[in-house]
């Protein structure tokens, strides 16, 4: 690639995790699986569960209000400037996407999808969970699995993972399927076990740091061989020990006594590198069906054929993914497995340097006055009378955390040029004021795709002089609480 093709691309770190959680509540503090202590903080996370604790009450009830971990982990990372900007569940599968707030207006068509694999696939106790995005205008595809477990069951495992391949979808022309997208991460408990060694030689290896032993009798690595869609995954190599499987609160591998209940087979489970991460970067971009099609899309580059991980074109929009960690994290122990994480260095040219909208708040805020937002389109897009701004407080969680909001049809005022000029009613805003932020939430696009710089709402001096206590009014305090 040539100097000038070069600097004109940008880098991003995308931190990842995968975790079978064994339907355990979260432990107290995730810092460390974030990678918190370090001085570079990720662009994005991608965090994978499995076995999420999916009782149908708890269910419903997650449904309706973010499960436990969800909530921890947007406690965690929404003070420093992160959003939760999608999240799907199905039964015992979760994938959260958080980004760093200033990417968040370049992230869009975002959607999601599931397949069910478990019990004749009526109950989602395994199965896939997926979320593509545009991300400055390169489609990422993120798939987080449960497979089949026990020893045997390998081939099988790469059957449910083509079904997933196969059955899900998108409401996209240019990239219906998840192998369409220029990125894909495969990523979960995808169940693959160490096979023909003994347990006194698997323990030894792991003991003597010696896993390089067991690399050629890992099964996705052998089916890798028989499978040429496994073919087209790469995966970094396997130098932290085995995930799974460990008495609960420690590092010791299961050693609970042989037994059986029911005729089910009661032996220890061999170690094994269950919980895994995989990517694949298209070879040619934009896929052949496209090319044929020959219509225009911002996501499109020129096709150039390349080695993987890399897509190289001077006259387009270049993309290298490169992986810097894969390791587990032995600390954590509320599960029998261990969880996996995975930091990539993604460098791409952007296909997208501005967002669609521009959002400022005018003048002077507080709630004793209705306040004024000014937006403007900069780019076209399908906008809706269901268009709305939402105030956030700094340190919003994601793009329904909001203080309040205004509808940008209903509540427009007047129209100067290019920019349109909508209130936001006074008794909705917070009383003890705060820094805050405005976004532009896209009902057709399922997103936001403007946000504004932060700006302080004052105090209500009406409420300060009625002696109004923050506990007793409809302000931060009272929304914390």
């Amino acid at each position: 690639m040539s100097a000038g093709g070069r600097s004109s691309m940008d880098s991003f770190s995308l931190h990842m995790v995968t975790w079978n959680v064994a339907t355990a509540e979260p432990p107290d503090d995730v810092g460390a699986l974030l990678n918190l202590q370090s001085p570079k903080s990720p662009d994005l996370y991608v965090i994978g569960l499995q076995e999420v604790r999916a009782a149908p009450l708890k269910f419903v009830t997650d449904l309706a209000f973010d499960d436990s971990w969800s909530h921890l982990f947007m406690d965690t990372l929404a003070p420093l400037g992160y959003v939760k900007v999608s999240s799907i569940r199905m039964q015992g599968l979760l994938l959260l996407f958080f980004s760093h707030l200033k990417h968040v207006p370049f992230i869009r068509d975002i959607q999601v999808s599931y397949t069910r694999t478990g019990i004749f696939g009526y109950w989602g106790n395994k199965g896939g969970v997926s979320m593509r995005l545009s991300f400055y205008g390169h489609m990422l595809c993120f798939l987080n699995c449960h497979l089949a477990a026990h020893m045997n069951y390998a081939a099988q495992r790469v059957d449910e993972f083509e079904y997933i391949l196969d059955n899900q979808t998108f409401n996209s022309k240019e990239s219906p399927n998840i192998l369409d997208h220029r990125v894909v991460f495969w990523f979960g408990d995808l169940n693959f076990r160490i096979a023909d060694h003994g347990m006194h030689f698997l323990r030894s290896c792991i003991t003597s740091q010696r896993f390089n032993l067991l690399w050629p009798k890992d099964q996705l690595t052998m089916m890798k061989k028989q499978a040429t869609t496994l073919q087209e995954f790469d995966e970094g190599p396997l130098n932290f020990q085995p995930t799974y499987k460990f008495d609960l609160n420690s590092d010791t591998y299961d050693s609970r006594p042989p037994k059986t209940w029911l005729g089910f087979d009661g032996k220890k489970r061999k170690p094994a590198w269950t919980d895994r991460i995989l990517w694949r970067v298209a070879k040619t971009w934009p896929p052949p069906s496209s090319q044929d099609e020959g219509e225009a899309n911002e996501t499109k580059s020129p096709p150039k054929a390349s080695s993987p991980g890399k897509e190289e074109d001077d006259e387009g929009y270049p993309l290298e993914l490169k992986q810097d960690l894969y390791t587990t994290m032995m600390e954590y122990g509320v599960s029998d497995h261990k969880p996996v994480i995975g930091t990539f260095n993604l460098e791409l040219k952007k296909m997208q340097s501005a967002p669609l909208v521009r959002v400022h708040a005018e003048g002077e805020w507080s709630a004793d006055m209705d306040s004024m937002v000014t937006y403007t389109i900069l780019q076209p897009f399908p906008s809706s009378a269901w268009d709305w701004i939402g105030l956030y407080k700094v340190g919003f969680k994601s793009p329904m955390d909001y203080i309040t909001y205004t509808w940008v049809k209903d509540d427009q005022i007047s129209v100067d040029h290019d920019s349109v000029l909508v209130y936001m009613s006074k008794e909705e805003l917070p009383v003890t004021g705060g820094e805050c932020i405005l976004c532009y939430f896209s009902s057709h696009l399922q997103c936001i795709v403007g946000v504004s710089h932060p700006f302080t709402v004052q105090e209500s001096k009406v409420a300060i002089e009625e002696g109004l206590l923050p506990d007793t009014i409809n302000g931060f305090e009272a929304m914390s609480n």
